[in-house]
C-alpha cells in the first residue's frame, strides 16, 4: 500500500547500504506460522522481487507461495504502528494474532 511504501522508504533513508526489505515466514508461534522483515542488502538467489514506487521489497522462496496475493500495509493507531499482511491464503489465527496457519 502507499501507506507501507512511504514507511519502508523512511526506513532505508539512513540506510544507504540496503537495497530493500525482504519478507519471509518462520515456523514459529501457537498457530504455526508468523511473518519476518528485515532490511537487506542484496537480492537471495531464489528471492522473488516486487517493486513498487522505487521500493523493492525481496520475497524469500519458501515464503512466496504462502504470500502470494498478500498485500503489506503499514498502520498506526493511538497504540502501536506496524506492517500489516492483509493474506488472502490464511486458514487460521491464533488470539494473540501472532501467528496463522495455511
Amino acid at each position: 500500500t502507499p501507506s507501507a511504501v512511504q514507511k519502508i522508504k523512511q526506513l532505508l533513508k539512513d540506510k544507504p547500504e540496503h537495497v530493500g526489505v525482504k519478507v519471509g515466514v518462520r515456523t514459529r508461534g501457537c498457530n504455526g506460522l508468523s511473518y519476518t522483515l528485515e532490511y537487506t542488502k542484496s537480492k537471495g538467489e531464489s528471492d522473488e522481487v516486487v517493486v513498487q514506487d522505487g521500493i523493492r521489497v525481496f520475497i524469500e522462496k519458501k515464503a512466496q507461495l504462502t504470500l502470494l496475493g498478500t498485500e503489506m500495509d503499514y498502520v498506526e493507531n493511538k497504540l502501536s504502528s506496524e506492517f500489516v499482511f492483509n493474506n488472502p491464503n490464511i486458514k487460521g489465527t491464533c488470539g494473540c494474532g501472532e501467528s496463522f496457519n495455511i
